[in-house]
């Protein structure tokens, strides 16, 4: 069995009294690039400020290769903990070249092989022809890919990334985040992202916690946060979709408007939620399980339509006048009060108690 490289065991922080993070663990093996994902003020920014050593916490312990760096009443130093850290705003300093700004950590090193290890960065990072420039004369994602080297340059045991494509444009960001990852999965480093942006999360993490009120709702995939959300929560956090209401006919099968669906032998812990025969539920519907379908009987009209290029979201109202979105093909372009006809393809049914949120 992997012994952890990460291991942050039911920490507490507050502020003022108020608690910010409660009753916190998680932990990675080495090599795991992880995400904690949540909306603002969650707690997640402050998760990873314990982790570098810029907060103490209350209670419980953080671990990093097996030794103590935090516990109530200690925090290692943070140059001390051999973990690096990409800033929101990159904090390079505007009075060096790249090169400096890469070789800055590296002053245990004699001078050549600061060097050295600053232009082998700049080659890992594509970013070898801007050596002798300044940041300011930089594009805000080549500073970010210089912040980057800056912080796997003394190659940390873990590297922390506060919201690091936050300043940057969506096409920009979603093409630095894949990037990114390369680098990263290349380098071997663990790490672990600050984000609320749910696409970011999807392209660079293996693990993603969502954070919700300072502590983690479900630790998973970013499939299995999709497509079995462990509570109402996760599942109206992570992608889109609406609930439908349903009634549980028995163990494996639940109704609702558009017809019976049965929970997989996969999805077997779905209906374990319900002992009961006739429970009223709320089911999941993301917008891939509505296909458009001309030959289909079953018939919506179109509300609102959103173009994305590949696909178009379809925002519709079922026959019993529920709504729900549909993500279809852009070469299918309805009018909005078109019916359109609409079948079910649903591989995992995700229901929750009318209570339970």
């Amino acid at each position: 069995m992997d012994t952890l490289l990460l291991e942050v065991a039911k920490i507490s922080q507050s502020y003022s009294k108020k608690i910010v993070v409660n009753d916190l663990s998680f932990g990675l093996k080495k090599g795991v690039i992880s995400c904690l994902l949540g909306p603002s003020g969650c707690g997640k920014t402050t998760v990873l400020r314990c982790i570098a050593g810029f907060e103490p916490v209350v209670s419980g312990e953080i671990l990093l290769k097996g030794e103590k760096i935090s516990n109530s009443g200690f925090t290692l130093r943070p140059e001390q903990r051999h973990i690096g850290m990409v800033f929101q705003d990159y904090a390079l300093f505007p009075h060096l070249t790249v090169a400096s700004n890469i070789m800055f950590g590296l002053h245990y090193m004699p001078y050549i092989h600061r060097l050295n290890r600053s232009a082998e960065m700049l080659e890992i990072v594509g970013l070898k022809d801007v050596a002798d420039s300044y940041p300011h004369e930089l594009s805000g994602g080549q500073q970010q890919r210089v912040a980057l080297a800056r912080a796997l340059a003394p190659k940390p045991d873990l590297l922390l990334l506060d919201e690091p494509f936050s300043n940057l444009d969506v096409n920009l960001r979603e093409r630095l985040s894949l990037e990114v990852r390369d680098i990263l999965k290349n380098q071997g480093t663990t790490a672990i992202l600050v984000t609320h942006d749910q696409n970011e999360a999807f392209a660079i993490a293996d693990e993603i916690g969502v954070m919700q009120l300072g502590e983690i709702r479900q630790w998973d995939t970013a499939y299995n946060l999709y497509h079995r959300p462990a509570s109402r929560f996760v599942a109206n956090f992570v992608g889109q979709g609406v609930f439908l209401p349903g009634k549980i006919l028995d163990s494996r099968h639940v109704e609702i408007e558009l017809g019976v669906l049965e929970v997989s032998a996969s999805s077997e812990k779905e209906s374990d939620r319900f002992s009961s025969k006739d429970d009223n539920v709320d089911v999941l519907i993301r917008p891939d399980d509505i296909v458009h379908d001309d030959m289909s009987s079953l018939k919506a009209q179109v509300l609102q339509k959103s173009f994305r290029g590949a696909d178009i979201l379809y925002t519709l109202r079922l026959p019993g006048g529920d709504t729900a979105l549909s993500l279809v093909p852009s070469h299918h372009n309805h009018s909005i009060g078109e019916n359109i006809g609409i079948k079910l393809e649903i591989d995992h049914v995700v229901a929750f108690s009318k209570a339970e949120y």
